[in-house]
């Protein structure tokens, strides 16, 4: 200890600063792991970790056991639209059960109202009204009202059959529909909302004529979706007015085993903290996180599990035995239903094919999972690595220094490689940028201390340009200018539409958080794409590429951004619409040419900026985008820069305070990616627009209406219909050449 104390007292200042910068990191990764405040960034990145190790594991081979009856386009189009009469329903268990022999037959699928088809009404008014005198017609008429009960066939078919019904629950509203089936388990009163399973507040249920048949029901919906909207786990209970409620993969589970007990194993971890610990189903026992939810224990890609088409079930064209013995999942992958999800291993996965997966998972005992003891392994694994870099590695030359660094990754990984192989998930991704920030800290300190010059000029641009472009700029300071300079640049002009409307609906505090949270986003993308902000101008955004950097490709890069941006913008509409703010749109114009950059202002105020003629046609575009009813306008000059993508021209115009025509253009797709009929039809839609320009009214109007059918939303062939009208009453001079005037911003 006194060698130890004596070792201290030797470290220098600055070695102090060091020692406790590394310290300050580790209490900052502790304080997140233990929960006492979350960093989003980091939760995302362990949950992007655990999909690349789970898509290098997958066995992706089919399991036979479980096969999918799937309401697809094909049985649709054979059997109609969904939903089916009951009737058929009926058909299909009798035919899977009887017929196929399989094991159980479980409904992806909640029933909560009455057969729409049912004539019953009907025919019940006809029995008691009209024919209320006729005792023959009524005879008729009540075996006709037998015959049409659909639900009661369908009712009558599950009776006494290993048949699993599911059914939702609503974590927004307290709407109840029809009665919950029995629960698992009932909770003591103490502990009544006190466990962190989720806790709905209503439900809807199936029609207590179906649901009385049946001894097992389980819920289908996931309230247990990560953050980031993928589907890694579902919750296998939840508590309803006191109640454990199973799920469909658990229940159908349990149909396919001789008659198991099912139990809940709730611990206690403090006085006032409780805790799902495993669920029991028969011998298997289930490990879950404290919320009761499980990791899907993903095959491999879609199509792990066979699929049939229902219409194939039900006309008896498949072999005899393909079914037997299965449990057999009927649930759809037909798009217009919604039953398609994202999840690690692909983005569009059936949900269906989720339960198939969970059941497997259940029967195989291979489910990974997250002890209890895994928090105090990672604060250890964390204040090992942090004493190990401090002081060991910080004393190694830059070399051997990095390959430690490497090592304690390595060893890392092979901790997380050999505990998942035993069924138990490691969280790796805190302790691997422990290590990776404690070796950069090591060996950028001194760097740092002696750069200064570079660090003043990140200081001065880097309000205006991503970080990654003030790297760059910092290794070669002395190209770097803020004296005004003429430039090959693009310039990007965003504005919101609508905005004046938007501020009259949302108060002024709320008006100012969902400026912030539409412009954070969209400066992001634009840095990505290693654009510089100009200005920030109430809800629009003025950028540029080429400058202080030179930049080859800024024409492509600014219209990627301004895609992108677009993109953004559709994503932030769901968000903004959970928040209760109204949805936005914005328009998006870009120009290419030489302008003016530089720092430029008054003695009060200075700020580095574009000037000229090309920037403020750039923001004529931009204000072009609403008249012709389109996100992203550019001109030719920006066109021409990129022969690798499609564009659609739009028109030939003359804007406010030029005299000059520029040609104006919509980005389409990368050529490469685009098909055939896509060129084909910008090639007709270009076509149109040289009749048009050559007065031939009649051709480009036939062309345009035919246009029209396809794309009825596509409002430019409307403008143009308009357009051939207006110049059918009142006819252009003879030395028109067909560009438009607009008169005013």
């Amino acid at each position: 200890m006194f060698r130890f104390m004596l070792a201290l007292r030797r470290v220098s200042p600055s070695s102090w600063l060091r020692i406790l910068t590394g310290f300050a990191l580790l209490v900052f990764f502790l304080l997140h792991v233990v929960g006492a405040f979350r960093v989003p960034l980091l939760a995302e990145l362990e949950l992007d970790a655990y999909d690349l190790h789970l898509n290098h594991t997958l066995s992706n081979t089919v399991d036979d056991r479980i096969v999918i009856a799937d309401i697809d386009e094909k049985s649709i189009g054979e059997l109609g639209q969904w939903p089916w009469r009951r009737d058929r329903l009926a058909n299909l268990v009798k035919v899977l059960l009887d017929n196929y022999k399989a094991k159980v037959v479980a409904f992806d699928i909640v029933f909560p109202e009455a057969d729409r088809s049912d004539a019953g009404p009907i025919l019940q008014r006809l029995h008691d009204g009209a024919f209320n005198q006729d005792p023959a017609a009524q005879a008729v008429l009540a075996g006709l009202l037998t015959e049409v009960d659909y639900d009661h066939k369908f009712a009558d078919s599950l009776h006494g059959r290993n048949v699993v019904l599911g059914y939702v629950f609503d974590q927004a509203h307290a709407s109840q529909l029809n009665a919950l089936p029995a629960s698992v388990a009932e909770l003591p009163a103490d502990l009544h909302g006190r466990l962190p399973v989720p806790q709905p507040k209503g439900y809807t249920a199936n029609l207590p004529t179906l649901q009385t048949e049946v001894s097992n029901v389980g819920f289908f919906d996931n309230p247990a979706v990560d953050v980031d909207g993928i589907y890694r786990r579902v919750p296998l209970l939840q508590e309803y007015a006191g109640q454990l409620y199973p799920s469909l993969a658990l229940v159908t589970a349990k149909a396919v085993l001789p008659n198991p007990e099912l139990q809940v194993d709730v611990q206690a971890v403090t006085d006032d903290l409780f805790a799902v610990e495993s669920v029991q189903l028969g011998q298997y026992r289930i490990p879950v996180d404290a919320a009761g939810s499980v990791l899907v224990p993903f095959r491999g890609l879609r199509n792990s599990f066979a699929y049939v088409s229902i219409s194939d079930i039900l006309n008896r064209t498949l072999p005899d035995a393909s079914l037997q013995g299965k449990i057999v999942l009927v649930g759809t992958t037909a798009p217009g239903l919604v039953d398609l999800r994202p999840t690690p291993v692909q983005n569009v996965y059936p949900g269906v094919e989720v339960h198939a997966n969970l059941i497997a998972g259940i029967l195989d005992q291979r489910l990974l999972y997250q002890p209890e003891y895994m928090l105090a392994a990672e604060v250890l694994l964390l204040l090992t690595a942090t004493l190990l870099m401090i002081f060991l590695g910080a004393r190694l030359p830059p070399l051997l220094s990095v390959g430690f660094a490497l090592a304690l990754i390595g060893i890392v990984l092979l901790i997380r490689i050999v505990a998942w192989n035993g069924g138990v998930l490691v969280p790796v991704v805190n302790s691997i940028l422990l290590i990776a920030l404690l070796y950069l800290m090591n060996v950028s300190y001194g760097y740092f201390v002696e750069s200064r010059s570079k660090r003043s000029l990140a200081r001065l641009f880097g309000q205006y340009v991503p970080p990654e472009l003030v790297s760059e700029m910092s290794e070669n300071p002395e190209k770097i200018t803020l004296e005004g300079q003429a430039r090959d640049m693009t310039v990007l002009f965003s504005d919101v539409r609508g905005f004046t409307t938007l501020s009259e609906k949302v108060p002024p505090k709320e008006l100012s958080k969902l400026m912030q949270a539409l412009l954070t986003p969209l400066t992001q993308v634009i840095h990505r794409h290693r654009g510089t902000i100009d200005k920030y101008m109430g809800d629009a955004v003025m950028a540029f590429w080429g400058a202080p950097l030179d930049d080859p490709q800024h024409a492509r890069n600014a219209l990627l951004a301004a895609i992108e941006m677009q993109q953004v913008v559709v994503r932030l509409n769901d968000e903004f619409k959970q928040r209760g703010w109204p949805p936005i749109s914005i328009g998006v114009g870009l120009n290419t040419g030489v302008m003016s950059v530089g720092n430029m202002g008054s003695q009060f105020r200075m700020a580095y900026t574009v000037l000229g003629d090309a920037v403020n046609l750039g923001s004529r575009l931009e204000g072009l985008t609403k008249l012709y009813g389109v996100d992203i306008i550019l001109s030719e000059t920006t066109k021409e820069r990129m022969p690798e993508f499609l564009f659609r021209e739009l028109d030939r115009v003359r804007v406010k305070g030029k005299d000059a025509p520029v040609t104006i253009y919509e980005p389409v797709a990368l050529a490469e990616q685009s098909s055939a009929a896509v060129k084909e039809g910008l090639a007709r839609f270009h076509h149109v627009l040289t009749q048009y320009r050559a007065q031939q009214w009649d051709l480009a109007e036939k062309r345009l209406k035919d246009f029209l059918r396809d794309e009825p939303n596509r409002y430019i062939y409307k403008l143009y219909l308009q357009r051939i009208q207006h110049y059918r009453d009142n006819p252009p001079p003879n030395d028109w050449d067909g560009v438009f005037t607009h008169t005013s911003k």
